[in-house]
């Protein structure tokens, strides 16, 4: 077959490399990643596969630009004009983005159309915030003269590790606010989704990083442990499963290292009894649909009452039932393909553990018939779960919903609560009041009235074993930085800006 199946279109200049020290370099061995389409199961193109070696001279290379660069030396203003011109690649290359997210992982192409401009404003965002974030602060000492000053500096070398999901946006949630807070970066992109990381180092080259600024390498997972192992490294932001994050947290613990942990979900949706019904299934049919029913913040448990749970059910499997399954690329399709073969199996796992259990099977549950070829699973609905099942415990990623039923409000935000994870959660309601008063009882870090929504221009995160940290807004730069306190008889005359 070709090295590629890529279109002239997407120019990724070498494959076969990796960005370190500002230069495409070949790894230390012949191994290569196979990149394969879930839509067809054929590779698409094959990239270079980082051993140890190359950790370690991308490690060094980022340690040397932190230490002794320019970069954590500019001024706020200056790195935030860098960021600008990143930001002018990206969207000039917004296209490429997008068919490679669809390409990779089954992102629908009319949700993957802006993937380079959204993550353009990403940069953006952060590259606004040089003139107003308070990096320096004049605070008055308790005891004694003088003044203190606050100031903010950045944590060091970042080892930014990302899933296969939403590669794109959730590397650069991550380089932008650690590139504007002075920190150097190792990116480490899921081996099933490196393409928008290549693409993204060339963008970084052509915007004229200084040299080690910013690193790619492309591994697996065992290759990635050795990363967040590096005692170079300073700090490591992940997104991906809690089992993964358990692991980094761990290791970043065994030597103080500083840790982000965007993690996983079992986010529940609560629908009071004043809401029409047609209105929620209305929203929650597309929400399910979301990257195929992977992402982390889904709601994937639909808390009901009781006397409404059967005319629930019984609505949302008809609107299941009309979903239309097949090829990301078709611009009718509503449902595209999961990931990867391993995520099929285990999709089609819990689906069979629910039906061991009890749980009664509304609608799906299958592969659609006709669809022979590709990672397919037909939208599913369970009916009667009980919270306890590992249906309703566990994250499956997938298109698979369970229903359970409540007895009162109190008895639904406590099944709500019932869960190792907190990261997203939504209460269907006429009332705002009422809605607020469940937000304020659920524990989850995003909560929202009438809607699945995730929005990055604010704090994003999870309570409990949904991670630790946020990302998006003003927040999402406090991680990349570490504050200092400076004792002085007065304010210098010139603060750096």
């Amino acid at each position: 077959m070709p090295d590629t199946l890529l279109p002239p279109s997407v120019g990724i200049k070498h494959p076969d490399r990796l960005f370190i020290d500002g230069q495409w370099v070949k790894p230390s061995t012949d191994a290569m990643i196979d990149v394969v389409s879930p839509n067809t199961e054929e590779t698409i193109i094959r990239i270079a596969e980082a051993r140890e070696a190359d950790i370690d001279r991308a490690v060094a290379a980022a340690r040397k630009a932190f230490d002794e660069g320019p970069w954590p030396h500019l001024s706020h203003a200056e790195r935030a004009d860098k960021m600008r011109a990143i930001a002018e690649q990206l969207r000039a290359r917004n296209d490429e983005f997008a068919y490679v997210w669809t390409e990779q992982m089954g992102a629908l192409s009319s949700f993957t159309k802006t993937a380079g401009i959204d993550s353009a404003k990403t940069f953006e965002y952060y590259a606004g915030l040089a003139a107003t974030f308070p990096w320096e602060e004049e605070r008055q000492p308790g005891f004694g003269g003088g003044v203190s000053m606050v100031v903010r500096e950045p944590v060091g070398v970042v080892a930014a590790i990302c899933p296969w999901n939403g590669p794109l946006g959730t590397m650069v949630r991550k380089v932008a606010p650690a590139l504007l807070a002075g920190c150097t970066v190792v990116m480490k992109p899921s081996p099933e989704t490196p393409l928008d990381a290549y693409i993204l180092a060339e963008c970084m080259e052509a915007a004229g990083l200084p040299p080690g600024v910013v690193n790619l390498v492309t591994t697996h997972r065992d290759v990635a442990d050795y990363l967040v192992n590096r005692p170079g490294i300073d700090k490591v932001a992940f997104t991906g499963s809690t089992i993964a994050g358990r692991r980094i947290a761990a290791v970043c613990a065994d030597r103080m290292a500083r840790v982000t942990l965007e993690l996983g979900g079992k986010s529940a949706a609560i629908i009071l009894d004043d809401i029409d019904i047609a209105d929620v299934v209305s929203t929650l049919t597309p929400g399910m649909c979301r990257l195929n029913g992977q992402v982390c913040a889904s709601l994937t448990r639909v808390v009901v009452s009781k006397k409404r749970h059967d005319e629930f059910v019984d609505a949302f499997a008809s609107s299941m039932q009309g979903i239309r399954v097949g090829n990301s690329r078709s611009e009718d399709t509503q449902l595209g393909p999961l990931a990867m073969k391993r995520q099929l199996d285990r999709v089609e796992g819990y689906i069979a553990k629910g039906k061991e259990q009890g749980a009664r099977l509304a609608t799906g549950g299958g592969r659609p018939k006709d669809l022979n070829r590709g990672y397919f699973v037909e939208p599913t609905l369970f009916a009667n779960v009980d919270n306890s099942m590992t249906i309703a415990q566990e994250e499956i990623f997938g298109p698979v919903v369970s229903v359970i039923p409540y007895n009162d409000v109190t008895d639904a935000i406590r099944i709500a609560n019932d869960s190792i994870y907190g990261l997203n959660g939504a209460v269907f309601t006429n009332d705002v009041e009422a809605a607020y008063d469940v937000a304020r009882g659920v524990r989850t870090g995003t909560f929202a009235q009438n809607a699945f929504k995730i929005d990055f221009a604010v704090p994003f995160g999870g309570f409990k074993q949904s991670g630790i940290g946020r990302e998006g807004g003003q927040e999402g730069l406090l991680p990349y930085l570490e504050l200092k306190t400076v004792h002085l008889p007065r304010v210098p005359r010139n603060l750096r800006g």
